[in-house]
């Protein structure tokens, strides 16, 4: 069976065509930077790269541009769509409805877009690419793969917050952590590479792109998360401000005359590192800023990595120890200033950076120093093959 898994992030669209008779990569590649200058890069078997940049104003524009590269001349692998017996999506919250992974039904559409009030920026485009291969490929079974369901294992002191009990139990108030495919990937491979039981560690994964949070994987299970009811808890992000004082929502609606969506949506869409810097929301271009001697820049780079630090810190506290800590998704496994400001200063628990080792780091494996009691690691994430197996339990 060849399964299409789609990731669609707040400005990114990752894609993989697997072959899942060998479990194996037939095609994948990756939009960035939609909603900006726009970046395309495709790999398929039989093929040289093919990369080139290109506006890309909404991800509707680049999944089409995807299903092109699929079965075109040059760059496909397939003749038609029709070729593909199922499809994965990501999709970020499944809210309390679900708690695993489903087959996409009209029902389950509608309950992704009750959702959406919850994850604004990443449930709608994940409905884009749900609805956009429904018309090209009518017929063909989708799954949806939540980023929620990870942290169900959370225990109650982790996921209710301490407000009228009633706002839980009538609107299901509470943390749901998001990036759930990514952290149980990556915890489930850190594992691996140290040759240790996954049940016997204590693992800190730290899920940092465009979007950033931080798992506490205690045995295997999420035991805490820094994303909460929505994916605006947490560290700062690209555009969101992570966790702030509620107070200051009031404040910002009566001082400015704003309505509380107007203040929600600039916590979301204009916060975080491009609020602070006012530069991007790209930590490349942060960088580059920031050499060149940008304050604010500078600024951000340091407020992102603090918190990240202070995180680590907590999860280490409330699992009593950490064996590993480990960095995945675009920021954690490109760059290197980052990791290295995130680990300075953790000899405390046992984790010790190698600056060469991280400096000059590719791939999966070890950035500790060989002598450090515990290990920082990188593990590129793989969120595309938890979802292709999930999708293909449900359909077969």
């Amino acid at each position: 069976m060849r399964i299409l898994v789609i990731n669609a992030g707040s400005s990114s669209l990752k894609y993989q065509l697997f072959d899942m008779s060998r479990q194996s990569v037939m095609a994948k590649g990756i939009c960035e930077r939609i909603g900006l200058d726009g970046h395309i890069k495709h790999t398929a078997e039989g093929h040289s790269l093919y990369e080139s940049f290109e506006p890309m104003e909404t991800h509707a524009e680049a999944l089409r541009a995807v299903i092109g590269l699929l079965t075109g001349k040059e760059t496909g692998v397939i003749a038609g769509m029709d070729e593909i017996g199922a499809i994965g999506h990501r999709v970020v919250h499944g809210g309390e409805a679900f708690n695993a992974s489903v087959r996409i039904t009209d029902e389950v559409i509608a309950a992704i877009e009750a959702c959406v009030p919850l994850a604004p920026l990443h449930n709608p485009p994940n409905l884009i690419g749900i609805r956009a291969c429904a018309e090209v490929m009518p017929g063909v079974p989708q799954v949806a793969v939540f980023d929620t369901a990870f942290h169900q294992t959370m225990p109650r002191k982790a996921y209710l917050y301490a407000i009228p009990y009633d706002c839980y139990e009538r609107l299901k108030v509470r943390r749901y952590g998001f990036h759930g495919t990514s952290h149980r990937y990556v915890a489930e491979r850190a594992a691996e590479l140290l040759g240790r039981p996954l049940e016997e560690l204590k693992i800190i994964t730290c899920h940092m792109g465009n979007g950033s949070s931080l798992a506490a994987v205690n045995g295997g299970a999420s035991v805490d998360t820094s994303m909460g009811f929505t994916p605006l808890e947490g560290v700062p992000m690209g555009t969101r401000s992570g966790s702030i004082d509620p107070a200051i929502i009031q404040y910002l609606m009566v001082k400015d005359n704003l309505a509380v969506t107007q203040v929600v949506g600039m916590l979301n869409k204009k916060s975080g590192v491009l609020g602070i810097s006012g530069v991007s929301s790209d930590f490349r271009d942060l960088l580059g800023a920031a050499l060149d001697g940008n304050d604010r820049a500078q600024d951000a780079l340091d407020i992102f990595t603090y918190n990240v630090k202070k995180t680590v810190g907590g999860y280490a506290a409330a699992m009593g120890g950490c064996d590993a800590l480990v960095f995945t998704a675009g920021i954690g496994e490109n760059h290197v200033v980052v990791r290295r400001m995130v680990s300075e200063g953790l000899g405390y628990m046992g984790l010790e950076l190698d600056e060469e080792k991280n400096r000059t780091f590719k791939g999966e494996g070890f950035i500790s120093t060989d002598a450090s009691p515990n290990k920082i690691m990188v593990v590129p994430t793989n969120e595309e093959l938890v979802i292709a197996m999930d999708t293909m339990a449900l359909v077969t």
